[in-house]
């Protein structure tokens, strides 16, 4: 672990927002009126923190569903809706981005639409203004290491420089083979730590269980 890094490189839904659960909610419900009867353990265990095209891809293969050409859009659409009554920010996030003493930035698999949504609702614009990096500025999204890569190349810090948080097993994979130091953040509503594939793949990783604690984590980065 570097204790301390240079840029600390969020990853958005479940990490800085506490989106997953209403995400994966919409998607359940559309998914029920193809016929598809899925919970939120098989979403997170085959979903988190994809790009919605590689989710697209797994739906076909793990649910034998080929989505409608209007599916995409109508989720995005309805997700936005629920955003507007229902999106929070993580537990505590808020003061951990007031205290950090080194450049923040978003790497996110969701779309720069979703995302500058997102912000915006919870009131988290201003802080991450010109530093959100998503999915589409990269040929290969998570667990690929592009993206994380791009973003820091973006920032102008070296790698091993830089620190991910990363609530997914597919988000902390990509951390792993680019080489940043990661920690495994369990805070959010959707989680169920028990048996979770990051716990299994990579017990090196820290977890996070709150935003309280990430001061212990990584002292030297905070006011």
């Amino acid at each position: 672990m570097v204790l301390s890094p240079q840029l600390v490189i969020f990853d958005c839904d479940g990490v800085v927002i506490d989106s997953e659960v209403i995400s994966a909610n919409v998607l359940i419900d559309k998914l029920a009126l193809l016929g598809a009867d899925i919970d939120m353990a098989f979403v997170q265990q085959h979903f988190l923190g994809c790009q919605f095209a590689t989710v697209a891809e797994k739906i076909k293969h793990l649910l034998s569903i080929s989505l409608p050409d209007d599916f995409e859009h109508q989720y995005r659409e309805q997700l936005l809706i629920a955003f507007e009554h229902d999106l929070t920010v993580t537990q505590g996030v808020k003061d951990v981005l007031a205290r950090l003493d080194v450049p923040c930035c978003i790497a996110t698999s969701s779309s720069l639409a979703r995302t500058t949504k997102a912000l915006s609702v919870v009131g988290l614009t201003d802080v991450f203004a010109g530093r959100v990096f998503t999915a589409s500025d990269v040929k290969h999204g998570k667990p690929a290491p592009d993206l994380f890569l791009h973003a820091a190349n973006c920032m102008g810090v070296a790698p091993e420089h830089c620190l991910v948080i990363e609530d997914s097993f597919f988000g902390v994979s990509a951390a792993v083979a680019a080489k940043m130091p990661v920690i495994h953040y369990v805070g959010g509503g959707h989680i169920s730590v028990q048996a979770h594939p990051v716990a299994t793949a990579y017990p090196q990783v820290p977890v996070l269980t709150h935003w309280n604690t990430f001061a212990r984590i990584v002292p030297n980065i905070m006011r």
